[in-house]
């Protein structure tokens, strides 16, 4: 079985399918999946964004400081 994403509401989204019992409904939720995703990866790339920033400046520093 395929291990979990920890932002991946297994329960939340089981109940909204439960739930969605017309058309109308599982559009919705179909929209709720592709936005939160989008969300998720953007947040990602933020991250990773932050993380190369502060490596560049440390770099920057210890390259200062060396001469």
């Amino acid at each position: 079985m395929r291990k979990q994403d920890s932002g991946y509401d297994y329960h939340r989204y089981r109940q909204l399918l439960a739930e969605a019992d017309d058309e109308t409904k599982r559009l919705e939720l179909i929209e709720l999946l592709i936005e939160e995703k989008a969300r998720d990866q953007l947040a990602e790339q933020r991250a990773s964004d932050r993380a190369a920033m502060t490596a560049k400046a440390i770099a920057r520093v210890l390259g200062s400081s060396r001469r």
